[in-house]
């Protein structure tokens, strides 16, 4: 193989040039590839389409991560639903003032394979001391009467699959009912110039639930194509998204961020017209 084509969207393709095949698994299920490209290092891609990569990814991570946990302010208890590549997790175990992570994973598989094809993306935090993993259905785990955190960190696959389940009515409200007071829910919402329709469908099941916030913030992650990547934001205390950046950096920012900052932090709510277009135009579908 010369060349990974990523065929998500019809009408839009990208190539990435493949150095090395790493694992090549393809069943009746599912065809999951690693390789090495020149750009972006090692490329995850599942049923032909890219996951993650070690040269961008903490576009993603970071963000999914840093303005809820940062916004907050006074987080102690932090849900994480998939992100079985560990990259969210890094992210969270940053945090000193975190004192219990549960994270939700349906396959305990997938985290043994990326431990060992992919550790620079949980880099250690699997043996983080604060972590308890529940395998299982995630949606099923959301469900259960259970103890409630501080911030749910939802990093799913997009609403196809096993993962559309993570994108329904019933599942944000199980979310809602999980959280503490003032807590936030941040959850994957896909590329508003190529799939408008699921970040609209996100919001409005989302207030559709009860949320008193409901929003998004912007991220830009190279190898998920169509530039923006949008991450669904919601909450019952509408202070959090308006956190002022002098509040922020007054707060414990990690070290060594390569995307989060204040400023970033405040400025990805700021919606370019045609993105926010897009997500109010989109007609939207009941879901679950």
């Amino acid at each position: 193989m010369e060349w990974f084509t990523e065929t998500l969207h019809a009408g839009w393709r990208q190539q990435i040039k493949v150095t090395e095949v790493l694992y090549h698994d393809k069943t009746e299920h599912q065809d999951l590839i690693l390789f090495e490209s020149p750009q972006w290092g090692r490329v995850l891609a599942l049923d032909g389409i890219v996951q993650t990569t070690t040269g961008d990814e903490f576009a993603y991570h970071e963000m999914l991560v840093h303005p809820a946990l940062l916004a907050h302010g006074r987080v102690r208890s932090v849900c994480i639903v998939g992100g079985g590549d560990g990259g969210t997790l890094r992210e969270v175990v940053k945090h000193g003032s975190v004192q219990r992570v549960v994270k939700a994973e349906l396959d305990p598989g997938v985290i043994a394979f990326c431990k060992k094809y992919l550790p620079s993306l949980s880099d250690g935090a699997f043996d983080d001391p604060r972590l308890e993993l529940s395998f299982g259905d995630a949606a099923a785990f959301m469900a259960r009467d259970g103890e409630r955190f501080d911030v749910i960190l939802v990093d799913s696959t997009d609403p196809i699959g096993p993962g559309a389940a993570l994108f329904t009515e019933s599942f944000y409200r199980d979310c809602r009912s999980r959280l503490n007071e003032g807590g936030i829910l941040v959850t994957q919402a896909g590329n508003p110039a190529l799939a408008a329709q699921e970040l609209a469908d996100v919001m409005a099941r989302k207030r559709a639930v009860g949320f008193a916030d409901v929003d998004f913030l912007l991220t830009v992650v190279p190898t998920y194509v169509g530039g923006f990547m949008a991450l669904g934001w919601a909450s019952d205390d509408t202070t959090r998204r308006r956190v002022r950046i002098d509040m922020l950096r007054a707060r414990p920012i990690p070290e060594g961020l390569r995307y989060y900052t204040p400023e970033v932090h405040v400025a990805a709510f700021a919606h370019p017209v045609w993105v926010a277009k897009a997500a109010a135009s989109a007609p939207t579908a009941a879901g679950g």
